[in-house]
């Protein structure tokens, strides 16, 4: 088989860039291990977490209701029907991408690829699905084989009852317990879900605080909340050792927290992921990889083997679904010859807990480790009119600004909505938007979205909502 731009790997950024290419005119084969699209993050990540965490949120909500005096029987949790919609939605989406390609005459093959050289992949037959060609020819190459979850170092044990963000989208009953080992994004997020099902959870982070990285007042509100709906949350500890007692998995914890041994009926493994860098054959190659299993690419995602590009999480960090597709786009345009470049200002992360954190831009935590000098503005969300409408005033919103030329450099949002606000956010970075911008832009009200007018005004002295004048800003 031959073909002009050959695509390996059909997650989001692999068929963004697949369609995209096809749709400016080339050639395209796309080389997926499943038998559907979407990758990870449709089939086993970002969407079926997400329907997940929907069905926590409307838990969550119908119990805040108390508090207006409306009062709900006990729900009664169907985890088989519950696993049956989500697989719906994954359904149903995959389908939409598989019309989708098909539109677009990309052929999919179904396989496993690997390098034979710089121009021919050598393909492999998986999940029983029979192959025509066993190598495909190509002129150019994009590399989109995404990620998988990293192992525990030291404590890996094989056990049905210890599994990793996969496993834990699938699990066949509501456990009476949990150990979640991480604290970041994907361990809160999944802990935060089978929390709201019943299942008593304790998440254990080896470092001070949860979501390391990102801004401690941005996590501190979702602390608090998690404190109360978790069972434990141990910090500078770590999983020393465990052991499958059959019903159970025993685990011994180190650290300054106690008991020190304790069981769960299941572990969940969420401390991050590695990129799927190996096995493709890129020895046979000019490709890069550096010590952390990323391939080298430059702002045109092109690797050192001028006929092969990557892109996505096998490209370096971060490892997000939409920082894909726009690598995706860039190297087709660049290999269509078009003044394209990854280089963006903002890329903006969202932690879909409850409440959310969203960030964007540079964060207090980045320009402390630069050394770097900015103002910070934060209107906390007690002061807006939405969310003491709806009970929700542990949130909060912030600015970071250049002191010199007062554009808006950075922004955080915790708050429930946060992922739906932080768009704004990475326009105005993006843009070049000064703090004076931001805050004259007339914003709706009464809405979440209007904090980030009021962060802004908080900044020029002109915040109307709270008492904190900025004198002899111009």
């Amino acid at each position: 088989m031959e073909t002009q731009l050959a695509v390996i790997g059909g997650g989001p950024g692999g068929y963004a860039a697949a369609f995209l290419a096809a749709d400016l005119g080339m050639n395209v084969t796309l080389v997926e291990l499943e038998p559907r699209l979407g990758g990870t993050c449709l089939l086993r990540g970002c969407i079926p977490s997400k329907a997940l965490l929907h069905v926590a949120k409307v838990l969550a909500e119908a119990k805040h209701l108390a508090d207006w005096g409306v009062d709900f029987a006990e729900p009664e949790i169907d985890i088989v029907a519950m696993r049956a919609k989500k697989e719906n939605v994954l359904a149903t989406l995959a389908e939409g991408l598989k019309q989708l390609g098909a539109k677009r005459n990309v052929q999919v093959v179904c396989a496993r690829a690997s390098f034979k050289n710089s121009r021919t992949l050598k393909l492999e037959a998986v999940k029983n699905v029979p192959l025509e060609d066993e190598r495909i020819r190509f002129e150019h190459c994009i590399i989109a084989t995404g990620s998988t979850p990293a192992a525990a170092a030291g404590v890996e044990l094989r056990s049905r009852r210890v599994m990793n963000s996969s496993g834990a989208l699938n699990l066949p009953e509501v456990p009476d317990s949990m150990l979640v080992i991480g604290g970041g994004y994907i361990g809160l997020e999944l802990g935060s879900v089978y929390a709201a099902l019943g299942t008593r959870i304790s998440v254990v982070e080896m470092t001070d605080g949860l979501l390391p990285g990102a801004d401690a007042d941005l996590v501190r509100p979702l602390h608090k909340k998690l404190a109360k709906q978790f069972e434990a949350v141990y910090l500078n500890a770590r999983v020393a050792a465990m052991v499958d007692r059959r019903d159970s998995i025993e685990v011994t914890f180190e650290g300054d927290m106690e008991p020190k041994t304790q069981r769960f009926g299941r572990v969940l493994v969420a401390v991050g992921r590695r990129p799927n860098s190996e096995n493709l054959g890129l020895e046979n190659t000019s490709i890069e990889v550096n010590d952390r299993g990323f391939v080298v690419v430059d702002d045109r995602q092109r690797t050192a083997e001028p006929s092969v590009l990557a892109i996505g999480d096998v490209s370096g960090e971060p490892m997000l679904a939409h920082k894909a597709v726009r690598q995706g786009k860039v190297a087709v345009e660049a290999l269509a010859g078009k003044p394209a470049a990854f280089e963006p200002l903002a890329v903006p992360a969202v932690v879909f807990t409850d409440p959310e954190i969203a960030w964007a831009g540079l964060t207090e935590t980045l320009a402390k480790a630069q050394g770097r000098k900015v103002e910070v503005a934060k209107f906390p969300w007690a002061a807006s009119g939405r969310a003491q409408a709806v009970g929700r005033t542990e949130g909060m919103t912030k600015w970071l600004i250049d002191p010199v030329g007062r554009r808006v450099l950075g922004c955080g949002i915790v708050g429930i909505g946060a992922g739906e606000l932080i768009g704004e956010a990475v326009l105005a970075i993006e843009m070049g938007a000064t703090v004076r911008d931001v805050a004259e832009s007339i914003h709706p009200h009464p809405t979440f979205i209007e904090t980030l007018g009021a962060a802004a005004e908080v900044n020029l002295g002109t915040a109307t909502d709270l008492y904190r004048p900025k004198r002899g800003r111009s």
